[in-house]
């Protein structure tokens, strides 16, 4: 896995994030191919000695920022479960739409978000990171789900729900890079998901 070291001191969080900031404006500017250590120093304004305190490369770096980004996305599917989760499957069903596109609107506000998202896809020691973020979501969304599913076998749900969590990031991506009408992407997005959870076998079709 790609290494960085958390810092442990107020002053040293204000450099370590200094640097991801650096590292998502650059992104946005000069691409995942061009962009280098010293590009990042030069920008946040810190010395190399500051940043291979923290990082090896400029992979940890976009690690690093990679995870800051997908965990601002889990605190807002933890908060749509806190608000929906025991409302029951229909109405969960129906603010999908809401959950998408709270996703795409913290993408938005990423700088170099999409460079994030080409390099959590292409380079190898970030691959682990987006797999174990992933499945964090998809089991979050299935537990959820289950309850009230108890009579659906726990493993289809959780393959349909995987699937959709792939479709949702695909979809984001969708959204930065094409010139596609927002709105109408996200409410195909969430009808396919809330197919996904129809069930005819058990006579569940939730709206």
């Amino acid at each position: 896995m790609t290494a960085y070291r958390q810092p442990r001191q107020a002053r040293s969080r204000r450099t370590f994030d200094a640097l991801l900031d650096a590292t998502g404006y650059l992104l946005s500017e000069v691409g995942i191919e061009r962009i280098s250590t010293n590009l990042i120093c030069e920008r946040a304004q810190v010395t190399p000695p500051a940043l291979y305190r923290y990082f090896d490369d400029k992979y940890a770096v976009i690690f690093a920022l990679a995870e800051r980004l997908m965990l601002r996305q889990n605190d807002a599917l933890r908060a749509w479960i806190a608000n929906y989760g025991g409302q029951g499957l229909d109405v969960l069903s129906a603010k999908l739409h809401e959950l998408l596109q709270t996703m795409s609107e913290i993408t938005g506000s990423q700088p170099g978000a999409m460079w994030i998202m080409r390099a959590l896809r292409s380079v190898p020691t970030l691959t682990p990171m987006r797999l174990y973020s992933h499945n964090y979501v998809t089991d979050l969304l299935t537990d959820t789900y289950h309850q009230y599913l108890p009579h659906v076998d726990r493993d289809t749900i959780r393959r349909r729900t995987r699937l959709s969590v792939e479709m949702a990031y695909s979809m984001d991506e969708m959204l930065k890079e094409e010139d596609i009408d927002q709105k109408r992407l996200l409410e195909d997005a969430a009808f396919l998901f809330r197919s996904m959870l129809n069930f005819p076998e058990y006579g569940l079709h939730p709206r």
